[in-house]
Order: structure tokens, then C-alpha cells, then sequence
């Protein structure tokens, strides 16, 4: 049963999830457009984004370990400094004309993003463990709010200043700072401590060679993967089709409200009908998102593409979080967690720095059908452990 402890500290994560959430959005949306339209650089207009990625991979080890020592509230608020740093470093550079400098800013933003992604580890140690997959929904669904918060933003700050979208990046600057000091309302438990009834904390390895474990993170990174291989790619191809650039906004906050708004059933589907079964249905709402995106360039095709992308995401993305919980001990969590992470942006980071140049060499059309291949191997991993467990079942 919830109490009102854990509500309370539940809705307080949601709202640093959702402010969190609405600064990546905003970094997504404004970044690409901001490099290609004011220091009119295409190919390479995702590196930012790319960096970004590449410092969650080089920050998940040493983030997981400072909260392993220190608590989570001293992680987490060390990572909202990180994104204060990161945000201000992106707007100078843009200001200045140092395309450098953003890509600067976007790997110090990777420290910043990495704990944003460890509040859903979080979540589940607020709540009792029947409660798991429903505390991971809940603060994942804070996202839906940045869905509304993020673009708007980035609408309303885009041409505030001179050049466009040095406002924005201001604006992710003060809402780092609000994270920083919400964070600090939050009673998260103390480190855990290893028991005699738990053992001795096992090597990595052995955690990792778990077929759940691996199923879990093969999951996760492939639908995070294919998320940011059309997210980050949509407003090129968005413009590069003629639709303005606002429309890029617009797809963006679909595509944000498909990858949050399930989050408030999907702890209940889980519950309700078992982990696999809905990440199943996460990698088949995905596919349905990618043929959208084939039939069409109109504005309503990036629109439904998008957003089954996002409801796909949702389904698959926290069906493999609350599977990757159930691998690990407490005094385990550390380096299970920082290794998921670690192997998930590094996914991230490959498909982000792969969108920019496949979508201004090749076009819209062979980056959905290059995701047909991330999200058949997310099918096939999650198909496997299916069979398997229902062939112990059995036997």
C-alpha cells in the first residue's frame, strides 16, 4: 500500500523527472535547429546531441558510485550543477559562434542526464517492492508535463534573444537550478548496506550474464536507440520536406506526450499481464510508428510516427527497467545500474551521431527502415526469454 511518505516522495521525484525531462526536450528540439540555422551547420548539426550521449556513457560509472557512497540526494544534485554548467556552456557557445563550445556543452550535460535516467532506479527504492513497477511508471510519467514544458519553452525562448535560441538555453539553465533545490525535499533512504542474507555483492560479470539482464538491457537499448535515431533526425527531415521549422516543435511535443502519458498504466499493464507480454507490445507499437513514417512526409505522418514511436518507447523502455531491477541486490544496484546505463547510451549515442549524416545524406525513408532492424532485435530478445520462461514452466 502507498503511503503518504511515499506519495509524497514519489511526487517529488516526478516533478524533478519532469523538469529534468522538459531541458532534454528543450535540448532536442532547439539544438539542431539552433547549429543549422544560425551557425549554418547540417551534417554535423546532431554532435551536440551525440556528446550528450557519449557523456551519459562516461558518466553513469562514476555517478551510479558517488550515490553508492554518498546517498542519492548529493548524487542528484551534483548532477543538476553538472546540467546548470552544461546548459550555460551550450547558450555561450551559440552566442559567440563556437560550434565547438556546444558540443563542449552537451558532454557536460551527459553528467546531468545520467542522473536524470537514475531517478526510475530511484523510484523503486521509495516503495515497497510490490509497488516497483508502478513507482517506475508514475515518475516516468512526470514526463508528460515536460512534453508540455519543453517545446512550449522553446517556443516562447527561441527569438527572445539575438541570436535565436540563446534564451533557451537560459531557460534550461534556471530550471536546472529549480531541480537542484526540489531535490532537496526528497527523503530518499539510506545506502544500503550488505546483509549476511543477501552475500557477498557478486562481480559484475555475473550479474550481467543473467538472461535476464541481458534481455532487460538488449531492450532497453534497443528502443532508446531507435527513439533517438528519429527524434533527433525529425527536424531536419521536418524542414528538409518544407514544413516550417515550428512543425518540428509540434512533432516534438507528440512525440514527448506518446513517451510519457502511457507511463500512467503502464506500472498496471505490467502488473496486470507480466513484464514480457507488454514489452512485446512496445516493440510492435514501434514498428507501427516506423511504417507511419514510411507512407508519407505529410504533417500528420511525422505527427503519428513520432508519437507511436514515444507510446512504443514507453511500453518497451520500462518493461525493461522493471525487469532490470529484479537482477540485482541492493548492495549490487551501483554497478548494475551504471552498466545498463552505460551500454544503453552508448546505443544512444551511436544512433544519434548517425541520424544527422544518414538523414541529410540519405533521407527520411532509410532511417525508419534502418529502425526496423533495432526494434526486430528487441523483438527476438524479449520472444526468447518468453519461450524460456514458459518451457520452465512446463518442464
Amino acid at each position: 500500500m502507498l503511503t503518504r511518505p511515499m506519495a509524497r516522495n514519489l511526487l517529488l521525484l516526478a516533478t524533478c523527472q519532469a523538469l529534468g525531462q522538459a531541458v532534454n526536450t528543450m535540448m532536442f528540439t532547439s539544438t539542431v535547429l539552433s547549429i543549422s540555422s544560425v551557425l549554418h551547420i547540417a551534417d554535423w548539426a546532431t554532435l551536440p546531441m551525440t556528446l550528450q550521449h557519449l557523456g551519459v556513457m562516461l558518466s553513469v560509472f562514476p555517478a551510479a558510485g558517488l550515490m553508492q557512497r554518498t546517498g542519492r540526494r548529493f548524487g542528484f544534485r551534483t548532477g543538476s550543477l553538472f546540467g546548470m554548467v552544461g546548459s550555460a556552456t551550450c547558450g555561450l557557445g551559440l552566442y559567440f559562434g563556437q560550434f565547438l563550445a556546444m558540443c563542449a556543452g552537451g558532454l557536460i550535460l551527459g553528467y546531468a542526464v545520467a542522473n536524470l535516467q537514475m531517478y526510475r532506479f530511484a523510484a523503486v527504492e521509495l516503495v515497497d517492492s510490490a509497488l516497483r513497477p508502478k513507482a517506475i511508471a508514475w515518475v516516468t510519467a512526470g514526463g508528460v508535463v515536460a512534453a508540455i514544458l519543453g517545446p512550449t519553452l522553446a517556443r516562447v525562448t527561441y527569438d527572445q534573444w539575438v541570436p535565436m535560441y540563446t534564451a533557451t538555453y537560459a531557460a534550461m539553465v534556471a530550471i536546472h537550478a529549480t531541480v537542484f533545490t526540489v531535490m532537496s525535499f526528497i527523503k530518499f533512504p539510506p545506502v544500503p548496506a550488505p546483509t549476511k542474507a543477501e552475500g557477498v555483492a557478486r562481480p559484475l560479470r555475473e550479474i550481467a550474464m543473467q538472461p535476464d539482464f541481458v534481455v532487460a538491457v538488449v531492450a532497453a537499448m534497443m528502443s532508446f536507440g531507435t527513439m533517438s535515431f528519429l527524434m533527433s533526425a525529425s527536424p531536419l527531415a521536418i524542414v528538409a520536406c518544407g514544413l516550417p521549422q515550428t512543425e518540428a516543435q509540434s512533432v516534438i511535443l507528440l512525440h514527448v506526450l506518446g513517451m510519457f502519458v502511457p507511463a500512467f498504466f503502464t506500472g498496471t499493464l505490467i502488473t496486470r499481464f507480466g513484464v514480457l507480454n507488454v514489452m512485446l507490445l512496445g516493440a510492435l507499437v514501434l514498428m507501427t510508428g516506423v511504417g507511419a513514417g514510411l507512407l508519407g512526409v505529410d504533417v500528420w505522418n511525422f505527427r503519428i510516427a513520432l508519437m507511436l514511436n514515444g507510446v512504443g518507447w514507453n511500453f518497451l523502455f520500462v518493461g525493461a527497467t522493471t525487469l532490470v531491477t529484479t537482477t540485482y541486490r541492493p548492495a549490487e544496484r551501483g554497478k548494475a545500474q551504471a552498466l545498463n546505463d552505460f551500454l544503453v547510451f552508448g546505443t544512444t549515442a551511436t544512433c544519434s551521431l548517425l541520424a544527422g549524416l544518414l538523414q541529410s545524406r540519405l533521407g527520411w525513408a532509410p532511417l525508419n527502415m534502418l529502425s526496423f532492424v533495432l526494434i526486430g532485435t528487441a523483438g527476438l530478445a524479449v520472444s526468447w526469454l518468453w519461450l524460456r520462461r514458459r518451457q520452465a514452466a512446463f518442464a
